[in-house]
């Protein structure tokens, strides 16, 4: 066999480390369409259906991505390692903490819907008032993270897009008060498997960027 040029077989590319130069997060009502198209066949990052509303500036901390993933092993007296592992749980949740007070806020952190009866009204046009129900409801929404990167070399944008089709509410962090902050409503939503789509994430990578990177010889620009 050939010397091995270490250059080369470790394939380090600075060009693939990404960013989220910038993002946002959308919320919807399980009542509006699950987003499984988001790029049109060039690339190009669609419109997200009706019913998707933002949430807005959050803090710099960003989404956090959260996995909680259990085994159960199965121990045998000839090995000190577990002779079989199966998957027993593999969870995923998404955590941010927004500073605008607008409706998606209010309403992921309040447990309020996003659309129809029981919602909050325009923006300064009516008084917005809601009450803590004796027995809150279930309420699954539907998420939508997008992540907008640069290709270094060519400077086109590149997307990151992520769906979760059926979440809910499972934390909430402090509203506090205070002269010296924004009052933010931080929460964490957990992801659940969507019937029709048989998930709980969806992840898509595009954009004029990404298509960049594709060889010459298919189309791209090599960048």
């Amino acid at each position: 066999m050939p010397a091995a040029d270490f250059t080369e077989i470790a394939e380090l590319r600075q060009a693939l480390i990404r960013k989220a130069l910038r993002y946002a997060i959308f919320a919807a009502d399980t009542t509006a369409d699950r987003v499984t198209i988001p790029f049109d066949a060039g690339g190009i990052l669609q419109t997200l259906p009706t019913g998707y509303v933002p949430v807005g500036y959050t803090t710099t901390d960003g989404v956090t991505f959260s996995g909680d993933l259990s085994t159960s092993d199965v121990t045998s007296g000839q090995s000190a390692s577990p002779t079989r592992s199966d998957v027993e749980s593999d969870t995923v949740t998404a955590q941010w903490v927004p500073q605008e007070t607008n409706a998606a806020a209010v309403a992921l952190y309040e447990n309020l819907p996003l659309s129809g009866t029981g919602s909050l009204p325009v923006l300064g046009a009516a008084t917005w008032t809601w009450s803590r129900p004796k027995t809150p409801p279930t309420r699954y929404r539907r998420l939508v993270f997008i992540a907008e990167d640069l290709n270094k070399d060519t400077g086109n944008p590149l997307y990151i897009v992520r769906h979760f089709p059926s979440a809910l509410r499972t934390g909430r962090e402090d509203e506090q008060w205070t002269r010296t902050s924004e009052i933010a409503r931080g929460v964490t939503y957990q992801a659940y498997v969507d019937d029709t789509l048989g998930t709980d994430s969806v992840t898509w990578i595009d954009g004029p960027g990404w298509r960049d990177y594709a060889p010459e010889d298919e189309g791209g620009g090599g960048g």
